[in-house]
């Protein structure tokens, strides 16, 4: 390789952060004095080029009061660009000649070269060595490398479609302009603060940390899959067939909307033993994109395929886990992949509308509510009403961040997701009468739980031999017609029997870790049959 080749090469190449030995021993890759100095003055560069990205309409502004005119400002913003340019030039220039003179990062860039050129078992061990941009890290799947995904159809919930006239849509125009700024602009920030080119600034090093650890720790892979939107999803795999008795089991962890796999829920199951499968938000950390519904929705299905077809889990061994805002995509994918295990969602809600609204001024309710619905609607419980398998719903008593009301249980939407999902599977035995013994159920603490399970005589036993002999004569489909001629009370028995095994409760706010015990797989009646 000639010396200008390689100087050229390590100009642009990635940043290497990582050096993982043999033994997967990590150690922190040591810049030389060009290679620091050249990267701060990118860094710094970079930096203030988003901040005035953002700050453009201010200093617009600020320039036309301070008596700017447009051919002087043109002139003065030129000259700026032009010497900022320069610096960045030779900025670049001199972190290449420091990479250039460090057989670290030389042997590095040689075992990147090999791993793009050719990608198997070998280079991918040899790649993995490395902690590096992700930008630069090859391709490992893509949505369409199995046969058929072209064609094959996805399940989407529509939001609801009225027929307009032209004066109708004339007078909209502004609305709808208006919606389309606040969502591309603050709107989804304020969703998905994750997805802030700040925020993955100030928690890189404890991303870093966090990925260190489960490569060292607990033998992760790093994958980049391709989705059919053509964003690059960051994923770490954690394989844990043949080492532990829940090992062939999969868990696919979706994070919330300030959460990353490096630092977040993958942590539970990982101690329990299962294999875990965890991905980045586009636009968190190392995936690209932006984390609107369209994107997210590519994001899971592609992991979806990727766990299926690359890592060779059957969906009868997929476990969907999702937290928060993780919700909407674990929702989706057991919406699009009915075989799955099970679905287990911890504080999450029904619909993110009764939460964006109550977190905004009244004044806004209009632009709010269309926005949501135009760019960012979260249905959780329309997709999981798609979705006949096992359900568990972890419900936290002191999670503030999905209720409506402070410090008030009765608030938590994850009460409304249970409810609907109730509702749709035993239309017959959630009736106005057992509905209002659940609602209080769910408004109570634990002594006043065991006080009403007490008052309707609750019998586990009668109640799972009931709906045991409804399946054996009819079907574990939903709707179920279970309930025809109960009495008030059996039904109210069964609808608190049935929200008991749906729900779980843990006593903690929205970002405490979930405990080892409470993540048990969902409750499935038709298990006692076989």
């Amino acid at each position: 390789m000639s010396t200008i080749k390689l100087i050229y090469q390590c100009m642009f190449g990635p940043r290497l952060y990582k050096v993982y030995g043999d033994g997967r021993a990590e150690g922190l890759y040591e810049p030389g004095h060009l290679e620091r100095w050249g990267d701060q003055i990118i860094s710094i560069v970079c930096f203030f080029w988003n901040v005035g990205l953002y700050a453009s309409p201010i200093i617009a502004t600020v320039m036309y009061r301070k008596g700017y005119m447009l051919w002087d400002g043109a002139l003065t913003i030129g000259k700026c660009v032009t010497g900022v340019g320069i610096v960045l030039a030779f900025s670049y220039f001199v972190r290449g000649l420091g990479r250039a003179s460090a057989p670290q990062y030389i042997q590095f860039l040689r075992t990147l070269d090999e791993a793009k050129k050719n990608l198997n078992k070998s280079s991918k061990r040899a790649l993995s060595q490395y902690d590096f941009d992700f930008d630069g890290w090859p391709v490992e799947f893509k949505w369409n490398d199995v046969g058929g995904e072209e064609k094959k159809q996805r399940q989407f919930i529509e939001r609801p479609s009225f027929r307009r006239t032209t004066l109708d849509l004339l007078f909209a125009a502004p609305c709808s302009l208006i919606t389309y700024i606040v969502a591309n602009t603050f709107g989804l920030k304020l969703m998905y603060p994750g997805s802030m080119t700040v925020w993955n600034y100030m928690f890189f090093p404890v991303l870093l940390q966090g990925r260190s650890k489960l490569i060292t720790e607990n033998e992760g892979d790093r994958y980049k899959l391709f989705t059919r939107d053509g964003n690059e999803i960051d994923t770490m795999f954690i394989d844990r067939r043949k080492k532990h008795p829940h090992g062939d089991v999969l868990v696919i962890c979706s994070e919330g909307n300030a959460g990353f796999y490096e630092i977040g829920i993958m942590a539970t199951p990982i101690e329990t033993g299962y294999s875990v499968l965890g991905w980045n938000h586009p636009g968190f950390a190392g995936s690209t994109g932006r984390p609107f519904p369209p994107q997210e929705l590519n994001a899971v299905d592609c992991v979806m395929q990727f766990a299926i077809h690359s890592l060779g889990f059957l969906p009868e061994n997929i476990v969907l886990f999702g937290w928060s805002i993780g919700g909407f995509p674990t929702s989706w994918a057991a919406m699009n992949y009915p075989d799955v295990k099970g679905v287990i969602l911890d504080a999450t809600f029904d619909d993110v509308m009764p939460l964006a609204i109550t977190r905004m001024p009244n004044v806004l309710e209009p632009i709010i509510r269309r926005t949501i619905r135009e760019y960012m609607n979260l249905n959780n419980a329309e997709q999981l009403l798609k979705y006949p398998g096992p359900i568990r719903i972890i419900r936290r008593t002191e999670d503030d961040v999905i209720c409506t009301e402070d410090n008030k249980i009765a608030s938590n939407r994850g009460n409304n997701l249970l409810v609907k999902i109730l509702k749709y599977r035993y239309p017959i035995i959630m009736d106005d009468s057992s509905l209002m013994y659940v609602y209080e159920w769910l408004s109570s603490d634990v002594l006043q739980q065991t006080r009403l399970w007490d008052k309707l005589e609750v019998d586990d036993e009668l109640c799972s031999s009931t709906i045991l002999s409804y399946i054996t004569e009819h079907s574990n489909s939903f709707p179920m017609r279970l309930g025809d001629g109960f009495s008030e009370k059996m039904k109210a028995q069964m609808a608190l029997f049935l929200a008991s095994k749906y729900l779980t409760d843990f006593r903690a706010g929205h970002c405490t870790p979930l405990p080892n015990n409470l993540f048990t797989l969902p409750w499935d009646i038709t298990s006692n049959m076989t």
